[in-house]
């Protein structure tokens, strides 16, 4: 058996200024004189390592295959671009981090050298490679698994320089690595051009998207206020804010400081019938409000209602440490990880499918959203999600229950929106709760790729009430562990606006009359910030599908069955949300002082005051257990009579997902596509699926024709 001790082959080093005369230095004339077997770089990005004649492991339906080409180690990625055939098309034009070949560092979760004579060795910064690896298996966090064969002599140096460089690049990502230095921005193009939008989106950054929003909505008793402009209000809000017309903002300050992180009852979704769904963080314990202060804060709560029911958004449903323990198994089991608990044999994986609790976080997230929003379907009341900081669990349930009542948020326009809405403008901490640059695992909770999961639950069970397919959520999936957008990248909107317009630090280019060089890589290595003159560089948002995504990729984002709501027989329709015959009343609604519920575990209390503390406690009165049976049949019949202006058929306004365990199953699309041991052809849950399944199936007959001389 061979050995190799790590000083036999050095590592190279990034070069420190790599001029334009250098061959590995980033390509700055965009996309004109690209060689054959060369890398385009984007700006601040450089090569550190690479290797040629590696083969990449490819599924097919006859088995495993293999793609000759070249495997890059940047500072920024992984990538490996495919030997070009005579004659075939340049592929210089394909996006940035194409999701079949490349990955981003901070994605990698894990790294596996493999030779023939030795153990398999699990790779960090600091490993002693003993030997010339055969295979490097890269484990990804979004559930892929790339593999790349070397050489067959098993002697070539550069399969251990570029897997060492591998290693202890992805060691070294970080917050305070080179992604701040890096941007999507083409040198020629400059930025994305409106015609390459496809699916417009409202970033809820300015009052114009608050009040196209509310007139979409039709929510006229609303207004959207500016008091948190400055963020002096709260630094996780955002700088407006939709409040009750009657709440002045004065009346608006005196709420601020009674509630955790000064996160006050804000609206989330108007019902067509004149509902209000809200979302708030719990009272602050140590605040002591006065009377002018009770008023305005049962004047938010209440929003014109003579009701108001306070979703307790913490019961029933997961805690974000027990949802990142669930993905952490689920992510094992689905790679099929050997030193994984939850790795077990065949007969044996349902029932560790089943240990992971996945599956019922996703049914207990579904069950709490349809019975929200049978709440809202019913009465004339507020309904207001209140969690402890707001940041987590109301992100999820407010987004799930716009989607379970709102067509208009089933467009991809829509639910883009609506992510901006309710998790980036409303503050989730995507920074901690995905951890790609900060690497901090006790905060880290993918809530997000949970709400995901349930909105796929959804598009399954009624796959024609959905304008975008799964391949979509695929692509938002894997785009949410990307750090080269600002959308998943920080906390709240008030660190985006610093980070991502004049603090960054080590910056490179500066897009002042076009772009220029700014001796980034200096900066890089000795830490020192940019001068005055530098200004500010553009992280693009996550919506820019065609910065990562081909237009043949972003075709398949698009559901062909599917079929729009015709509502305007019942009342008439605005931007498919349903209007009730006797219009939006809200603003009529009588004032005064409401009854306060509590809606817990699925019974309504009666609460003697707002604050808990304060006059009494909460009294038991009017119990209504069982809003939401389980069961397509139970569903119906709880339904009907509800409310007298809303449709319950498949392709209604109300969706009623089936909640017993044959109607929850597993993304295999997402979860099972790097397992090795799934073949392919198993990722069509869907009509649409299956129409791309058979696109992929056609492209391949097309090309077996072609090289036995069958197609011209």
């Amino acid at each position: 058996m061979l050995s190799l001790s790590k000083t036999s082959f050095k590592v190279r080093q990034p070069l420190r200024d790599p001029g334009p005369k250098s061959p590995k230095s980033p390509n700055m004339s965009g996309r004109k004189n690209r060689k054959h077997g060369a890398l385009q770089c984007i700006p601040g990005e450089y090569i550190q390592e690479d290797a040629a004649h590696v083969k990449k492991s490819v599924p097919s339906p006859e088995g495993e295959g293999f793609l000759p080409g070249t495997l890059f180690c940047t500072n920024l990625r992984v990538a490996f671009l495919p030997d070009l055939p005579p004659n075939a098309e340049d592929s210089s034009g394909r996006p940035f981090i194409h999701s079949d070949y490349e990955v981003a560092l901070p994605c990698i979760a894990k790294l596996v050298a493999v030779n023939s004579f030795t153990k398999a060795k699990v790779l960090t910064g600091t490993s002693l490679l003993k030997f010339i690896p055969e295979e490097l298996r890269i484990y990804c966090r979004d559930f892929r698994l790339l593999r790349f064969h070397f050489h067959e002599s098993g002697l070539e140096p550069q399969a251990f320089r570029v897997t060492m460089a591998i290693a202890q690049a992805q060691e070294s990502s970080g917050w305070r690595g080179s992604y701040e230095n890096a941007t999507w921005m083409n040198l020629e193009d400059g930025p994305l051009r409106k015609e390459d939008q496809a699916f417009p989106t409202l970033l809820f950054e300015s009052p114009v998207d608050w009040e196209k929003e509310l007139r979409r909505m039709r929510a006229d008793g609303w207004r959207v206020s500016p008091a948190n402009e400055r963020f002096d209000m709260s630094t996780s809000l955002p700088k407006y804010m939709p409040v009750p017309c009657r709440t002045l903002d004065n009346e608006l300050k005196r709420a601020f400081v009674h509630f955790t992180e000064r996160r006050i009852p804000r609206l989330s979704w108007h019902h067509p019938g004149g509902n209000d769904l809200l979302r708030a963080a719990s009272f602050h314990p140590d605040s002591d409000p006065e009377k002018e202060d009770m008023r305005s804060v049962e004047t938010l709560m209440l929003a014109g209602h003579p009701q108001c029911v306070v979703v307790d958004t913490a019961t029933e449903l997961p805690t974000p440490a027990e949802v990142q323990q669930s993905h952490s198994r689920l992510w094992s089991l689905s790679l099929g990880l050997a030193d994984s608990v939850a790795a077990a044999p065949d007969e044996k994986w349902l029932s560790s499918l089943e240990g992971t609790r996945w599956l019922d976080h996703v049914r207990a997230s579904l069950k709490k959203a349809s019975e929200v929003a049978l709440l809202l379907a019913d009465g004339r009341r507020s309904v207001v999600l209140q969690e402890s900081d707001d940041r987590d669990l109301n992100c999820l349930l407010a987004s799930l229950v716009q989607v379970l009542s709102d067509p208009h948020v089933r467009t991809i326009s829509g639910f883009q929106s609506l992510i901006q809405k309710e998790w980036v403008a409303a503050g989730h901490p995507f920074l901690q709760r995905l951890n790609l640059l900060q690497k901090n695992d006790q905060e880290e909770s993918p809530l997000f790729l949970l709400f995901l999961d349930c909105t796929w639950q959804l598009l399954r069970q009624f796959p024609g009430s959905f304008e975008f397919t799964d391949a979509y959520l695929v692509a938002l999936h894997d785009s949410s562990h990307l750090p080269y957008a600002s959308t998943f990248l920080f906390n709240c909107q008030w660190e985006r606006g610093r980070r991502n317009q004049n603090r960054f630090i080590n910056q490179l280019y500066t897009p002042i009359n076009g772009w220029r060089e700014n001796h980034g890589l200096d900066l890089l290595q000795n830490g020192d910030h940019p001068g005055q003159e530098a200004g500010p560089a553009f992280l693009p948002p996550i919506w820019d599908w065609a910065l990562r995504y081909s237009s043949r990729q972003r075709a398949q984002f698009r559901n062909p069955f599917y079929r729009q709501s015709s509502l305007a027989s019942t009342g008439g329709a605005l931007n498919g949300n349903f209007l009730p015959p006797n219009g939006d009343k809200m603003q009529n609604a009588p004032l005064g002082k409401g009854a306060l519920y509590v809606f817990s575990k699925g019974s309504l209390l009666r609460q003697a005051h707002f604050f808990p503390w304060k006059n009494g406690s909460q009294v038991k009165k009017g119990t209504r257990r069982a809003l939401l049976p389980e069961g397509p049949g139970g569903q119906e019949k709880s339904l009907r009579g509800k409310s007298s202006h809303c449709l319950f058929d498949q392709d209604g306004p109300l969706l009623h997902p089936s909640l017993p365990g044959p109607g929850i199953r597993l993304w295999q699309r997402c979860y099972l596509r790097g397992n090795p041991d799934v073949p392919r052809g198993l990722f069509a849950p869907s009509i649409a699926g299956l129409s791309e399944e058979l696109e992929r199936l056609e492209e391949q007959l097309q090309a077996s024709e072609k090289e036995v001389g069958l197609w011209p």
